[in-house]
């Protein structure tokens, strides 16, 4: 069976390669936006929820290939803040700010706060675009609770900060091999395999 390419909204090498790793099983060719020139495609993401997010990052690169495209968008959801960050979880120390400056900013709101006051989730919504413009929506989630300092040297983003529950390590402690079996987008990716199969299965492309 001939490979289909589908293109992931996204120039993040480590967001590629963990797609990559958990759909590797598909016949399929994993594409980033820069692989089909598109790198200079700069979204805004303006949207109040993670689906309105995922859903226009997809919108606009299928306007412009003539491939499956994927989107998502990821948030962390701290409870003792409201939410917060929420949507705004890329930016949340600003436009420009480093991972290290949303974990700084992140820590700082919760400081004094007792560990069984930090609890918190990660949500992913993948959003998936067909050629025809037909377009689905998948949702991962993974709880857990705010380090009170970063730990690990893996991962990326608040993985450092973010304990999974049952683990009792951060993200950034447990590794790839484990992290992308367990995580909100690997269980978001999971469900986006299964209809991907079925989207192969029925011969759509």
């Amino acid at each position: 069976m001939s490979k289909i390419d589908i293109v992931v909204s996204t120039g993040n090498k480590h967001k590629i390669e963990e797609i990559k790793d958990i759909l590797m099983e598909l016949p399929i060719n994993v594409l980033s936006k820069n692989d089909v020139g598109l790198e200079s495609l700069d979204v805004v993401e303006d949207g109040e929820t993670l689906e309105e997010n995922a859903l226009k990052k997809a919108s606009e690169i299928s306007k412009r290939v003539n491939k499956i495209v994927i989107a998502d968008d990821t948030g962390l959801f701290v409870d003792k803040l409201g939410g917060r960050p929420g949507v705004y979880s890329s930016r949340y120390a600003g436009e420009e700010a480093t991972f290290e400056d949303n974990n700084k900013k992140l820590l700082k709101e919760l400081e004094n706060v007792p560990m069984e006051e930090r609890t918190a989730k990660f949500m992913t919504v993948i959003a998936i675009v067909m050629p025809d413009g037909a377009y689905d929506t998948v949702i991962g989630e993974c709880k857990g609770k705010i380090a009170f300092t970063p730990k690990g040297n893996g991962g990326f983003g608040y993985d450092p900060l973010f304990i999974v529950d049952g683990y009792d390590k951060t993200f950034a402690e447990l590794g790839n091999d484990l992290k992308n079996k367990i995580s909100h987008r690997a269980k978001a990716l999971n469900k986006l395999r299964e209809k991907i199969r079925t989207i192969i299965g029925n011969g759509r492309k």
